[in-house]
């Protein structure tokens, strides 16, 4: 019997992780990594876990962040030495700054190879900064000497999942953080485990019985990665009455947003990704209304959940000096405009009084006013306006000027808006809606008002990075939810083709793989539209900002769906758009929509 060290502890590894409730891993190919590999298929014939492939890292990087977006609980991503693990830091950085746990598991060569120009051998430990929660370099197995796998599994899940802990009543002006006073990079997030392993990589397992001696000195620290602060002293705010305040959610911010704003009966400004846009609070056409200096000039005070990314308003009021701003820390990086920001915990409020009339009137003049603009901005360009017979169903004219208005309306050409809007009424509860960085998430957030959906945006950075991989963990982990009672949906995701093409091998899943309903929704513009909203549009010289911004691209999106096996169609009319919305085919599918420059 060839016993393999490294075997016998990648076993005994995923074991404490399943042990411990982590339910995906991701697996990209590679040698080093074998181990971990085949302990992991070895778990999934068990029915212990689920086993996702992807030959891309990037790819699988993204996937665990979108299972774990969707879930809440971190996936593992395993990976060879070299370059594999490098590929792995853009979904790392969004999930740090996002506050999305994750744990990587990358096979080293030993240590004392660093250096000395071994193949695919290079720093693998600090390889991520100041991004993970927690890293350890952890010695490679041996016959006698076991790194203590289960020790290394709790420790990475405990500070993957890190929250701040409950929050206990202090003044504001007395005992609340300031901006600075520590890390606005806190809770949960990606760990790094960098295992070296040494031949044999793999071979027959030791029974869990054998007597093999637990090292618990095997993982060292390593001062690349950065654990977390823990609060000293956890801080929630009650938030007086008075100033003429703004509830503003960002991404992520969560449905406490909505929950506060209704107690305190504050108006609400919610980001189309905040997962709080909806209730009867709700600002829509937000932006001109910042704008204004009746509503937004009048605004003295904000309270921020989340990370608000998707307007040059909500920073440009959060700058002013006359804008007290208040920061319920959450999931992700805190949002920190100036030194004088309070992050705090958790906030509180006195009910919302209907015998303010002046409270009640400052809420109510947001509400309506964004009521009233969101519908001159509908009918305006036709998204919903409403057909009236004239005369009534019996005026046979009447009946026909009808049908003819309605077959013109399903003939019309798609717009931005009318795709915005489109691809949001056709979203339900049960539905997951991923939306990519690109022009049309802001399109979106412009021209939508409340529903209570799920929404999920990396919005941490707003890269363009891993759209298509995200969604497709995000589907995968929603599945699995409906199978344990829920109502199966789609997985709808509205991007752009820059931002697919960006992500094309997110496209590659492997054959045997699951295929959950995941519909990329595509307005192809034919290149970066979203630089022509920019100040450089108008400065630059049109060849060369076409050729390094707008970045045009004549791609046949039909030929790359049919490449990687999913199904294609394309819409040019409102009438198809909404058809294809409403039925979309089992797997994957692709829809694209051409749209004007």
């Amino acid at each position: 019997m060839t016993v393999s060290p490294a075997a016998t502890f990648a076993h005994r590894l995923v074991d404490a992780f399943v042990d411990l409730g982590v339910r995906h891993a991701v697996v990209s190919p590679g040698s080093r990594s074998q181990a971990l590999a085949l302990a992991l298929a070895d778990a999934e014939t068990r029915g212990r876990i689920a086993l996702h492939v992807r030959i891309d890292e990037r790819a699988a990087a993204f996937t665990a962040l979108g299972l774990a977006r969707e879930s809440g609980l971190p996936a593992l991503v395993v990976t060879t030495s070299g370059t594999a693990v490098a590929n792995l830091l853009p979904a790392v950085v969004e999930a740090s700054h996002s506050g999305v746990p994750m744990i990587v598991l990358s096979g080293d060569r030993p240590a004392h190879l660093r250096g000395t120009g071994s193949n695919q051998t290079t720093w693998q430990p600090g390889l991520f900064g100041r991004f993970t929660r927690l890293e350890l370099d952890v010695a490679p197995p041996t016959l006698t000497r076991l790194p203590d796998a289960r020790a290394l599994a709790a420790r990475a899940l405990s500070a993957a999942l890190a929250t701040p802990a409950p929050a206990t009543p202090a003044p504001c002006n007395d005992d609340s953080q300031r901006a600075g006073d520590e890390s606005t990079m806190i809770g949960a997030g990606p760990v790094h485990l960098n295992l070296q392993f040494v031949e044999p990589l793999s071979g027959d397992v030791l029974p869990e019985e054998a007597t093999v001696e637990d090292d618990p000195a095997a993982a060292s620290d390593h001062p690349g990665g950065a654990v977390a602060p823990a609060s000293a002293a956890p801080r929630t705010l009650h938030l007086d009455r008075g100033p003429r305040t703004l509830v503003i959610a960002g991404a992520d911010a969560g449905e406490r947003a909505n929950a506060f704003a209704l107690h305190a009966g504050l108006p609400l400004i919610a980001e189309v990704s905040s997962g709080a846009r909806f209730g009867p609070n709700l600002v829509s056409a937000y932006r001109t209304l910042l704008d204004h200096p009746d509503f937004g000039g009048r605004v003295e005070r904000a309270v921020v959940f989340g990370h608000p990314t998707l307007s040059r308003q909500v920073p440009a009021l959060l700058a002013r000096d006359d804008v007290q701003t208040i920061v319920v820390r959450g999931h992700g990086e805190a949002v920190v405009p100036h030194p004088e920001t309070i992050v705090v915990d958790d906030i509180t409020a006195d009910p919302d009084d209907r015998s303010d009339r002046a409270a009640r009137a400052w809420t109510g003049q947001w509400v309506f006013a964004g009521r009233e603009l969101l519908e001159e901005q509908s009918a305006a360009d036709d998204v919903a306006a409403p057909l009236i017979i004239p005369g009534g169903s019996a005026d046979v004219a009447g009946a026909r000027e009808y049908a003819k208005a309605e077959l013109a309306a399903l003939r019309a050409p798609v717009t931005r808006r009318f795709l915005a809007d489109a691809v949001w009424r056709a979203t339900w509860p049960h539905d997951r809606l991923v939306l990519g960085a690109s022009r049309l998430i802001r399109e979106v957030d412009t021209a939508v008002g409340g529903k209570k959906i799920v929404v999920h945006a990396n919005r941490g950075l707003a890269g363009i990075d891993g759209t298509v991989s995200t969604a497709i963990g995000i589907a995968l982990a929603a599945t699995e939810g409906s199978a344990a009672g829920g109502r199966t949906g789609t997985t709808r995701v509205l991007l752009g083709d820059v931002t697919l093409l960006h992500d094309a091998g997110g496209l590659n899943v492997p054959p045997g793989e699951p295929r959950p309903r995941v519909q990329l929704v595509v307005g192809n513009d034919g290149g970066g539209t979203i630089f022509d909203g920019l100040e450089v549009a108008g400065t630059a010289a049109r060849d060369p900002f076409d050729r390094v911004m707008f970045t045009p691209q004549n791609v046949d999106l039909a030929a790359l769906a049919q490449a990687f096996g999913w199904s294609y169609r394309t819409v040019s009319t409102r009438g198809d758009l909404d058809s294809a919305l409403a039925s979309p085919p089992a797997g994957f599918s692709l829809l694209e929509v051409p749209l004007p420059r």
